[in-house]
């Protein structure tokens, strides 16, 4: 083998020319001979050598110039999950079912990377709420704005996500496809007649006339204040519909509501109305991109941005591999010393405690959150906080204990409202240095609700009976079995009212203004983003991108000045929330939530109700949204 190496070595030298022949016993007189005869260079025999060399030697074949194909890539974006909003899952997994953040950083680098051309769409009914909507036509904005053309391929499309579609260059709908865009629709379910048919008798009470998130369970239909208050908030989402599709569709406002009148369009119809730009099968369009673009091939670059794994297991190696990628440790963590703005996610109804994963809804805890943002103060390099915000409320006493973290606080904090902030969401959100609000937002409901479910009736029928020793004049206001005594009834109440005036003073204060006024727009009222921005009770409609500079701005950082974002709370792997207790079902948990939404909403709807008011209805005053209401 050595003898093998230092032959072919041998023979490299002899021809690269680097061999010396006056080295190892060769002749130096024919080496001299050999110099002396090269420096004849006036020859006359010369030319003739060369040119006989040269005759000698085969021609090269002429090489053709290979014409460059043309190729242009667009990044293909699927949206077919409502995109939850808040850490998400760490590890690979987690990019797996991306959250809204996530996408909305990969749209964003597609709009930045040279090597795209466009971006494509494809909305498979991804049911957004309004907030998050909002955040997405946000990013297809500034895609644009970059030069970056952007397509929606849908199939068929509704409401919310019509908006969505509508703030892209074009709409691709197939022949078989529909648009069903009818307006603004909210339904507040009542459940009282069959309480009372199974004889249970829910006792509750409210401070504020319009704070009606009780009466589904002690009305049989809307109270003339309830009713009062959700008629602005439809017409206000109305005429924001009105107003975004006349403006993105180019159409006549007048024309447009005689359009939702309609409602229900086939493609071609949608086509001619205006409301859709192409009639197309998905291989057609791409075929007229190819023609537009006059590209050899159009690629779309499938998951763009998306977390590439490599799946080679095997082995013992492998193995180990795989458990690091599903605990998050294969991750390649940001160690910037650099400035951060952290982002504190509060998803969800508010609960004392740690924030948990239940069967129907996850649940945001207090104590959870108030780590998170002592986390983002102590660090050193967090020079701003964003609270990212998008619940209705929940426990009063939870709410006051992380609006005491926010004001406490002393680096700017900016509240980020998404969807949903209201009453407990808007608690904990009043005490920040500065309030954004997407424009189809609900927030407001300042007022508190609290009670009680009394089932003798239920236990009557079942053959139930409860006998009671009890010692204290209201000893059993905590009873499921009656409902309150007088004096139970008048103590309840009292405390209702004191947390009632907390939170209408707190809110005050943060808002500057006098509580008088405070209390006008307070007594339970819903408003929408706009709405809210108009009544002082939110600084400016923006988005969460905007919030961060907003922060920034109070933090006293540049506008171009680069900062990390931090996430808090920090994302859980796989095995964090397995061996977490109530997260150990997370993963079937949202299966079983995706398949009863597709096939049973209103029963998903009333098992949620099911599940999660006994527990919040515990505590002496609640202050949280009217517990069954959809707007569509």
């Amino acid at each position: 083998m050595r003898h093998s190496l230092l032959l072919a070595l041998f023979v490299c030298l002899v021809g690269y020319g680097s061999w010396d022949p006056t080295a190892r016993g060769a002749d130096p007189t024919a080496a001299a001979a050999d110099e002396k005869s090269d420096d004849k260079q006036d020859s006359p025999q010369q030319p003739e050598v060369k040119q006989a060399v040269a005759e000698s030697k085969p021609a090269e074949p002429v090489k053709e110039e290979k014409k460059a194909s043309n190729v242009q890539t667009l990044a293909l974006f699927a949206l077919d999950s409502n995109l939850p909003e808040g850490p998400g899952q760490g590890g690979f997994l987690g990019d797996l079912a991306p959250g809204l953040h996530k996408m909305i950083e990969r749209i964003d680098r597609a709009a930045k990377d040279e090597k795209i051309g466009g971006i494509v769409l494809r909305l498979q009914n991804p049911a957004l709420g309004s907030g998050k909507v909002g955040e997405l036509r946000a990013a297809i904005a500034r895609a644009r704005k970059a030069g970056k053309k952007v397509y929606a391929l849908v199939d068929d499309i509704t409401n919310g996500d019509y908006l969505l579609a509508a703030a892209c260059d074009e709409i691709i709908m197939p022949p078989s496809g529909s648009v069903t865009i009818s307006g603004v629709r909210a339904e507040v379910t009542f459940y009282k007649d069959l309480l009372d048919k199974i004889g249970v008798q829910a006792d509750m009470l409210q401070i504020g006339d319009f704070k009606g998130a009780a009466e589904p369970v002690t009305r049989s239909e809307m109270s003339p204040e309830f009713r009062k208050q959700f008629e602005s908030v439809i017409d206000d989402l109305y005429n924001q519909m009105v107003d975004t599709i006349a403006a993105e569709r180019k159409l006549d406002r007048g024309r447009v509501k005689d359009l939702l009148d309609l409602g229900l369009f086939t493609a071609a119809a949608a086509k001619e109305a205006g409301l859709i730009d192409r009639v197309a099968y998905e291989d057609e369009f791409r075929a007229s991109l190819k023609d537009q673009a006059k590209a050899d091939e159009i690629k779309l670059a499938d998951d763009y941005g998306k977390q590439k794994m490599d799946v080679d297991f095997s082995g013992f190696g492998g193995m180990m591999k795989l458990m690091e990628m599903i605990s998050g440790g294969g991750e390649t963590k940001k160690t910037s010393k650099g400035k951060k703005i952290a982002i504190v996610y509060a998803v969800g109804m508010i609960m004392p405690g740690e924030s948990a994963s239940g069967l129907f809804e996850a649940t945001l805890g207090g104590e959870t959150l108030v780590k998170a943002l002592r986390k983002a103060e102590e660090d050193e390099n967090v020079a701003a906080i964003v609270l990212r915000v998008n619940s209705p409320g929940g426990s009063a006493l939870a709410s006051d204990l992380v609006w005491r973290e926010v004001t406490r606080i002393k680096k700017p904090i900016v509240a980020s409202m998404g969807d949903m902030a209201a009453s407990g969401g808007y608690y904990i959100s009043m005490g920040a240095d500065k309030i954004l609000v997407e424009p189809r937002t609900l927030t407001g409901s300042i007022g508190v609700v609290g009670g009680k479910m009394a089932l003798a009736g239920l236990f009557n029928k079942l053959g139930i009976k409860t006998e009671v020793i009890s010692r204290g004049k209201n000893s059993g206001w905590e009873s499921m079995d009656q409902p309150f005594s007088a004096t139970e009834r008048e103590a309840w109440l009292s405390i209702m009212k004191d947390i009632y005036q907390q939170f209408t003073t707190k809110a005050a204060a943060g808002r500057k203004m006098e509580v008088a006024e405070l209390e006008a727009l307070a007594q339970g009222r819903i408003y929408t983003g706009r709405q809210a921005v108009a009544n002082k009770l939110a600084d400016q409609l923006g988005t969460l991108d905007d919030a961060v500079a907003e922060a920034k701005k109070l933090a006293g950082l540049g506008e171009s000045e680069a900062v990390e974002r931090l996430i808090l709370p920090e994302p859980k792997s796989f095995f964090e929330e397995l061996l977490m207790g109530p997260s150990l079902e997370a993963s079937a948990v949202r299966t079983v939530q995706r398949e009863l939404q597709a096939t049973m909403p209103g029963l998903l709807d009333v098992l949620d109700d099911a599940a999660r008011l006994p527990r919040l209805f515990r505590e002496p005053a609640v202050t949280v949204m009217p517990f069954r209401l959809r707007i569509r």
